[in-house]
């Protein structure tokens, strides 16, 4: 539906397979006609379960975009359903058949983590991750200045064709990653269109148009309408987006492969945040334990000497139910943690989350939630 390069008759074919697939999944019970099947592609994915299955995730989501591609949320789903069929293979607890493409991406995240884990140094894998977070992308002579291992730097690579506009490229404000590029029609006009591929930081602000130059120039952006900052708790963590991102050539910077990008830079920006916060009023805190046996310890002293400890486990994944899953099929958390910490604009997950995690001897908490919590016990103010 979304490559107009392939041949109709593989579309099709391809099209037919997949409805056949949710025909078996929905069952007898609750027939669904091809043309249905089609025309729910391109609207609320929920409408595609049968009737008395909560939809959950599925529910609001979007397959195709505005502009007839595939949507941030439904690659997030994609990778994040890989991600668990792999540790259910790796368990033994599926016959799962891993493909190539889903192989490659485990194996660059267990590279990278591997490589900055080599020294067994804390400082030096300390100081590899954060620059995976703190620089996903940038120029040549930039990105030759980090610390980090040069295998480690072979996992950046040329700036992506769909991030691309003749030769151009703009980094989101807030993760820094090359935004998404599409062409569109607006108000009778052909506009350029520029978000951040990871969806909650587009509904943040990190949106933009632009109009198609007529030359070889560089195009500006134009700010969407954002929505407001918000006041109390969440203020303390809420990004700054700061000035529009200027236009930057694709020739001569590279930017950090998807995966890489998604399940190391994005979740890493509220551990990075949350520790900062933390350590600015007095708290003791510590990034990446043992080489990451969990993201945060945060430990917070009594009148009495005694130091009350919060292992946390900081998560940004688009589905809870796949989350929820993985939580099972690791029966916690691996390395120990008893907080599972989510980004703020995941705070609608947390009921599910907690009735998963508590099977497990861990809570659930937003991350200012979590940051107020502590800074309370501390007997300091967060916000």
């Amino acid at each position: 539906m979304t490559a107009p390069e392939v041949k109709p008759e593989k579309r099709l074919e391809t099209l037919m397979e997949c409805h056949g697939m949710m025909q078996a999944a929905r069952g007898p019970g609750s027939p669904l006609s091809f043309g249905e099947f089609r025309r729910a592609l391109r609207g609320d994915l929920g409408i595609l379960l049968p009737d008395g299955v909560t939809p959950l995730d599925l529910e609001g989501t979007r397959l195709v975009d505005q502009d007839g591609r595939v949507s941030e949320g439904a690659l997030d789903l994609d990778f994040e359903q890989e991600m668990l069929l792999r540790l259910l293979h790796k368990t033994g607890k599926t016959a799962a058949v891993v493909s190539d493409r889903e192989f490659q991406s485990e194996l660059d995240q267990e590279t990278v983590f591997t490589l900055l884990r080599k020294y067994g140094e804390q400082a030096v894998y300390e100081a590899g991750r954060r620059d995976l977070i703190r620089s996903p992308a940038g120029s040549v002579h930039e990105l030759a200045d980090l610390r980090l291992p040069p295998l480690v730097a072979d996992f950046y690579r040329e700036i992506p064709y769909d991030s691309a506009y003749r030769g151009w490229w703009f980094a989101c404000p807030i993760c820094r990653w090359p935004m998404r590029i599409t062409v569109r029609r607006n108000a009778g006009t052909t506009v350029g269109a520029a978000r951040c591929w990871h969806a909650p930081h587009a509904e943040m602000g990190a949106s933009y148009l632009f109009g198609l130059p007529t030359s070889a120039g560089a195009p500006q952006l134009l700010p969407e309408p954002a929505p407001p900052r918000p006041g109390g708790r969440e203020a303390v963590l809420y990004p700054d987006l700061g000035e529009v991102p200027p236009a930057l050539p694709a020739e001569g910077h590279r930017s950090l492969t998807r995966g890489i990008w998604r399940y190391t830079t994005i979740p890493g920006l509220p551990e990075l945040a949350l520790h900062d916060q933390l350590a600015a009023r007095g708290l003791e805190v510590s990034l990446w334990p043992g080489l990451d046996a969990f993201d945060l310890l945060v430990e917070v002293g009594s009148k009495r000497g005694r130091k009350t400890s919060f292992k946390v486990d900081i998560k940004d994944y688009t589905s809870a139910m796949t989350l929820a899953e993985l939580i099972h099929a690791q029966e916690g958390d691996r390395g120990g943690a008893d907080w599972l910490v989510l980004p703020d604009y995941h705070g609608r997950h947390v009921p599910l989350l907690s009735g998963v995690c508590a099977k497990y001897d861990m809570q659930v908490a937003t991350a200012s939630e979590f940051g107020e919590m502590v800074c309370a016990k501390a007997g300091v103010s967060w916000a």
